[in-house]
């Protein structure tokens, strides 16, 4: 008897080595954080239960349906010591990348959205994130599979973006266009309008306009996103080739009228000058006529009707000396 609770004492003892000390320590490293649950119940820093988030970018009706405590996060270091009945999640809040197709309920090659008119077309990029340390309880605790919701948003958002895309200039994805852009549309905009072409064209300010739609993301599922990197926007074959054809005709279009434009310009400008080669030998003619009346004017003024005869008379004399005949059709006086 004496031996069996002897080894039963032993037994016990080397249980709670190996069980407790040996188990108890833990290290975090310098990219992860922890969070220490206690029968199941995670340490919060406050005792209210209810106390939410307050994330700006949430709206009132988020921030009530999203509502999760504020944990204690264990920082990187160690060894930390936890007793049996404690149990340590840790996370890795490095950024890390994912690419826009992934799912773990499917394989896909690309992401499929419909345009505004109606073209099906796939995109393909990545997607930047970090476990956000401020709301770590959503990331652990919140939901199932964070990072499936995430995605699942992004695509969501993505593809409303993409189906209500129309601005030819992107100018007013983001803001409302001023009133001065009516007056800024020139012969290249011709190319525009095509929903895929408006696309492409202004796919910096798409993740532009899909990071700020995606701020929420750490008050719903505490992960950050670091930055959206969409690379390719790719329709199937067939629809790629009709495009090709209609920019190929577009781009010859905008092209003659640039040409037509440039040569109404250059004789626009030929005629102008024209006229006034044309009024500029019309006043050197007028200019000696006037000036001859203004002294016949003056003579006649000054000297009288005998003066302006004598005047008229000597003029003749050298026109008479350099005629060669002279027709006489009525008597002079």
């Amino acid at each position: 008897m004496i031996e069996f609770v002897v080894g039963l004492t032993l037994g016990f003892m080397m249980y709670v080595f190996f069980r407790v000390v040996l188990t108890g320590f833990y290290v975090i490293p310098p990219d992860q954080r922890a969070v220490i649950t206690t029968f199941g119940r995670a340490d919060r820093l406050s005792n209210d239960f209810s106390e939410p988030l307050d994330d700006p970018n949430l709206t009132d009706e988020e921030k009530k349906r999203y509502t999760y405590p504020k944990v204690r996060v264990v920082g990187p270091g160690g060894p930390y010591f936890k007793m049996p009945w404690q149990q340590v999640h840790k996370v890795s809040v490095a950024t890390r990348s994912v690419d826009l197709v992934w799912d773990p309920t499917k394989k896909q090659e690309t992401i499929e959205a419909v345009t505004k008119d109606n073209l099906t077309t796939g995109v393909n990029g990545q997607i930047r994130y970090r476990v956000s340390e401020n709301n770590m309880y959503a990331f652990l605790f919140g939901v199932e599979s964070p990072l499936e919701h995430i995605m699942g948003y992004f695509v969501s958002v993505l593809r409303e973006r993409i189906a209500t895309f129309s601005d030819p200039k992107g100018a007013s994805l983001l803001a409302k266009p001023g009133d001065e852009d009516d007056d800024a549309r020139t012969s290249v905009d011709l190319s525009e309008g095509v929903s895929i072409n408006d696309l492409r064209k202004n796919l910096p300010l798409l993740n532009s306009y899909m990071e700020e739609q995606c701020r929420c993301t750490p008050g719903r599922y505490g992960v950050e996103l670091d930055a959206a990197l969409i690379t390719s926007i790719d329709p199937p074959p067939e629809v790629d080739r009709a495009l090709s054809a209609i920019n190929s005709t577009r781009n010859q279009v905008a092209a003659d009228i640039s040409t037509a434009q440039a040569d109404a310009e250059q004789q626009i400008t030929m005629s102008k000058r024209a006229v006034d080669i044309a009024s500029n030998n019309a006043q050197a003619e007028v200019a000696p006529l006037r000036e001859l009346a203004r002294t016949l004017t003056q003579i006649k003024s000054e000297g009288g009707s005998t003066a302006l005869h004598a005047y008229i008379r000597d003029m003749r004399v050298p026109l008479l000396a350099r005629a060669t005949s002279v027709v006489q059709t009525h008597e002079a006086k």
